[in-house]
């Protein structure tokens, strides 16, 4: 299952929850590409250096281990899930993501994880890239207002717009509506009316809930 959104639209929260609910695993792939991040800046390599950053990337032992709160994302077997919301990761994310190697090599990794269990995961190209063959495909959006507001309540000072551009322009996988997702504006709705919704549309595509 595949929900997609741009930075603080909610996609994070309802894809927990509707994979706790639906009884299927979660994946935060934007999760995958920040680890990634941290661990090109602890290596002191730039990010702007497409080369270098691909080489230690092909070089780098990368897990996704089932966790009941979500997949751990590792690194050479060292768990970055403390550093993913640093203000230097926020701000060279989107340049490392960027990189067409890069998005290869996690996409690989993101398709042999769901291989062989059920997985909501959950992105910016999930719906349109790594699982375009899935009948369950949601994109949760929000106006950027919104979004920079739930920004500084989590405490984060990543620049929404910016992140928006950069995601939108890149020229491998951009942030897109998959042409055949459910759009959800979760602009005025809470986390709850929204899992509702998709749970509701779920229902209606013929899934069987656990414990309904």
């Amino acid at each position: 299952m595949a929900i997609d959104g741009p930075a603080a639209s909610g996609k994070s929260t309802v894809s927990r929850k509707v994979a706790k609910q639906i009884g299927f695993d979660y994946l935060n792939s934007g999760a995958m590409y920040r680890a990634v991040t941290w661990h090109v800046l602890q290596k002191a390599i730039s990010p702007g250096d497409e080369g270098a950053v691909t080489h230690l990337l092909e070089n780098s032992r990368i897990d996704c281990d089932p966790a009941e709160n979500g997949a751990r994302i590792l690194i050479n077997r060292v768990d970055p899930a403390a550093y993913l919301h640093d203000d230097r990761v926020n701000d060279e994310v989107s340049l490392v993501s960027s990189f067409p190697r890069i998005r290869e090599i996690l996409v690989a990794k993101m398709r042999a994880y769901a291989s062989d269990r059920d997985v909501v995961m959950e992105g910016r190209d999930i719906g349109s890239v790594v699982f375009p063959d899935t009948p369950y495909k949601y994109y949760i959006d929000a106006s950027p207002e919104i979004r920079w507001r739930r920004r500084i309540a989590q405490g984060q000072r990543d620049q929404i717009a910016a992140r928006d551009r950069a995601d939108s322009s890149r020229g491998t996988s951009p942030l897109t509506i998959a042409r055949d997702a459910q759009v959800v504006d979760s602009s005025n709705l809470t986390i709850e009316e929204v899992v509702s919704e998709i749970i509701g549309q779920l229902k209606m595509k013929g899934m069987v809930i656990p414990g309904e």
